[in-house]
C-alpha cells in the first residue's frame, strides 16, 4: 500500500528564516530505565530532547505565562488566551502553525520592553511553582540514562532559549535550543530572531550545532511526541516517539522506530538507548540574539 505523502521521510526545504532561527539557538546553547548500550567517550554524538509533551506534560510556555500572570505582568484576558492555547494542544495533541503563531505573538507582547535578566530570575521561581511538577519521570529515566553513561543531553524546543535553559539546567542536562527574542542592551525587542524553533528549524538548530560540535548523526538520538519534529528525527541514527501523536506513532510503525508512551499504562516497545555525547555548555541566548543581530546587520 502507497504511503501517504505527509508520511515520507523527506526533509522539507528549511526557509531562510527556519536557517537563521537554527543558527541563533545553536549560537545560543554553544555560548550558553538500565540503559541497552551503556558506551562511555563516544565525543562525536549527542542526544536530542524535545520538550513540550515529551519532557514535560503541556506545554512550557503556557505555564511560564501562568506565573508571570500570577506576578501582575499582564490581564485576565490574556491569562485566557493562553489557558485557551493550552487546552487545545492538550486535547489536540498536536502544534498546528497558526496556534504556534499565536502563542508566539502572545508572548512576544508580554516580555515586549522587560529586561532579559529580569525574565530569568522570575524563570527560576516559576520552574519550581509550575514546572517541575509536571516533567514526565519516565523521559527524565532516559535522559539520566544518557547521562549515567557519560553522554551529552540538549534540549531542542520552541519555547524561548532562557526558558529551556533554566529546565536543561534544573534537570542537569548539557543545554538548550530554543527560540530566540531579539534583545537590544539586555531589553526584548518584541521581535524575533529568524522564527520559533519549530518544525524544520529545529533540524537546522541542531544541524548548526552539529557543525560547531562536529558530531555524527548517526551516533545521535532524539526524542520528540510530535510529528512536525519528524525533520529532526530523521537526522539521527537513533530516533524515539515518546508520547506520539497519531502522525508520529504511523511513522515510528513505519520507519521502524521505537516508541515509548507514558500517558497511560499501554505498554511500548522496550527502548534502547545507543551511546551519544557531544560537547558543549548551558548557557542563555540573549548575548547570542544579540551579537547575531549585530553581525548581520
Amino acid at each position: 500500500m502507497a504511503v501517504p505523502s505527509w508520511l515520507t521521510p523527506r526533509r522539507r526545504p528549511a526557509t531562510a528564516r527556519s536557517v537563521l532561527a537554527g543558527e541563533a539557538a545553536a549560537e545560543a546553547a554553544h555560548k550558553l530505565e538500565t540503559p541497552e548500550f551503556p558506551v562511555n567517550g563516544d565525543t562525536r554524538a549527542a542526544a536530542f530532547f524535545d520538550l513540550d509533551n515529551t519532557i514535560m506534560r503541556g506545554a512550557s510556555l503556557f505555564h511560564f505565562g501562568r506565573g508571570l500572570y500570577k506576578r501582575d505582568f499582564f490581564s485576565r484576558g490574556e491569562l485566557a488566551r493562553f489557558a485557551w492555547q493550552q487546552a487545545y494542544f492538550r486535547l489536540a495533541g498536536t502544534e498546528k502553525p497558526e496556534h504556534m503563531r499565536d502563542a508566539r505573538d502572545s508572548a512576544l507582547s508580554i516580555v515586549q520592553g522587560h529586561q532579559v535578566s529580569e525574565l530569568m530570575a522570575l524563570g527560576e521561581e516559576i520552574y519550581d511553582e509550575y514546572m517541575a511538577g509536571r516533567i514526565w519521570p519516565g523521559t527524565r529515566a532516559l535522559a539520566q540514562a544518557h547521562l549515567d553513561a557519560g553522554q551529552k543531553v540538549w534540549l531542542v524546543t520552541a519555547a524561548p532559549v532562557e526558558t529551556a535553559t533554566i529546565i536543561a539546567r534544573r534537570l542537569g542536562l548539557t543545554g538548550a535550543l530554543g527560540t530566540v527574542a531579539e534583545s537590544v542592551d539586555g531589553v526584548y525587542t518584541g521581535r524575533l530572531v529568524g522564527e520559533p524553533l519549530h518544525g524544520p528549524a529545529k533540524a537546522e538548530a541542531v544541524r548548526a550545532l552539529a557543525a560547531v560540535e562536529d558530531l555524527e548523526f548517526e551516533r545521535c538520538a532524539a526524542y520528540s511526541d510530535s510529528a512536525n519534529d519528524i525533520p529532526m528525527l530523521s537526522l539521527v541514527g537513533y530516533p524515539y516517539a515518546i508520547n506520539p501523536d497519531s502522525r508520529l506513532r504511523s511513522h515510528a510503525a513505519e520507519m521502524g522506530w521505537r516508541l515509548r508512551d507514558y500517558r497511560t499504562a499501554r505498554k511500548a516497545a522496550k527502548v534502547g538507548i545507543p551511546a551519544a555525547a557531544g560537547v558543549g555548555a548551558v548557557a542563555g541566548g540573549a548575548a547570542a540574539a544579540v551579537a547575531l543581530q549585530r553581525r548581520r546587520r
